[in-house]
């Protein structure tokens, strides 16, 4: 072979080569993403008209001292059952001992001052008889002793008030209950009326609970019928009866929700206990139970990905959030009973992926079996 021809054939080689190397590579096929997904309306997620609810106090009180002074010392600690007049704390009483020690002293003084001047008036008197003085003087004697019994008074009523103020020095319940917040740590210093505890009195309770603004109308309606409201509490069976006792007048800043308190009655509750209020006999159909995974946000508006098993692909779908109930959200509208919503990896997805559902090992290696 000539030397010329082999050395064509190499470039030429060499050229087919390089263009190969420079041709840009297939995109990669995007794996098909398996995700969880849960049926609207099964299992009984259909919410008709149910609320988060906490157990709170009918009356629950902020505790302080009716005097300023430096906090001494604190007997009770969160979560305490106190009875009425007990003592919850203490400030340091010095100054007002002090202030109560003046006022007893200016009382002796002016209880000195009267006898003294009734003493003379008595002399004056008698002296007034016998012709010795006139009647002005004896009139100003009067007068002199008539004063100091006013300033005897006053005294009297500043001790009695600087008394009150020593005794201020120890803060008690005014009823019995139980302590549900610590406000004030000792060595503090606390202005008059500062909370140093809020105790949650003994006595009825009530189901605290906040609804959307198209359901106030509704509620309203119930208010003070007796039961019409039931209530489940968190990991308990069976249900209490309510009754709607106070409807708020405005809605929340932050939520736009309107509180609501229902009376329990009697009912064996403890402070703190969540529960569900639902209304009975609530006919609504197109309001569902979702995990809160499932829901998240695109440009202010609540959304979900509803799997469609036709096509093998999600599509986005906007919803109505009409509250939440622990760690669920209760869809007012945009679902219907049968849908398949993603319920966990919704941030990856986009409009049209395709996905599968996801199998769990056991029940993968169950279907390969067989």
């Amino acid at each position: 072979m000539k030397p010329d021809l082999y050395l064509s054939r190499w470039a030429l080689g060499c050229a087919v080569l390089t263009l190969a190397a420079c041709s840009p590579k297939p995109a990669p096929t995007e794996p098909v993403r398996a995700v969880r997904t849960v049926t609207v309306g099964a299992q009984g997620q259909g919410a008709g008209h149910a609320y988060a609810a906490e157990i709170k106090a009918r009356t629950e009180t902020l505790l302080g001292f009716r005097v300023p002074g430096k906090l001494e010392s604190r007997s009770v600690s969160n979560g305490d059952a106190v009875r009425a007049g007990q003592m919850l704390a203490r400030l340091d009483p010095t100054d007002l001992q002090l202030g109560q020690q003046a006022a007893r002293a200016a009382q002796v003084a002016a209880q000195t001052n009267v006898e003294q001047l009734e003493a003379d008036l008595k002399r004056y008197r008698s002296l007034y008889e016998q012709g010795f003085i006139g009647a002005a003087e004896l009139e100003r004697r009067d007068a002199a002793v008539k004063g100091a019994r006013a300033q005897l008074d006053q005294a009297k009523a500043q001790a009695a008030a600087q008394s009150n103020q020593a005794a201020y020095a120890g803060l008690v319940a005014s009823a019995a209950g139980v302590v549900t917040a610590v406000l004030a740590e000792p060595g503090q210093v606390l202005a008059v009326g500062t909370p140093v505890v809020r105790l949650a009195q003994d006595g009825p309770r009530d189901a605290v609970f906040s609804v959307p603004e198209d359901r106030v109308a509704a509620i309203r309606m119930l208010l003070g019928k007796p039961q019409a409201l039931t209530l489940t509490l968190w990991g308990q069976a069976g249900t209490v009866p309510a009754t709607v006792r106070e409807v708020a007048a405005a809605a929340d800043p932050v939520t736009r929700t309107f509180q609501i308190k229902a009376n329990l009655g009697s009912a064996a509750v403890r402070l703190g206990q969540t529960g569900t209020v639902r209304l009975p006999g609530a006919g609504r159909t197109d309001a569902f139970r979702l995990p809160m995974t499932a829901v998240w946000e695109s440009k202010g508006q609540s959304q979900v990905w509803v799997f469609d098993r036709a096509a093998g692909a999600v599509r986005q779908q906007a919803v109505v959030v009409a509250g939440a109930d622990r760690s669920w959200v209760l869809v007012a509208h945009g679902l219907k009973a049968g849908d398949e919503v993603v319920s966990a990896g919704t941030h990856v997805l986009t409009p049209g992926q395709k996905v599968r559902p996801y199998a769990e090992p056991a029940s993968a290696a169950s279907a390969a079996a067989h």
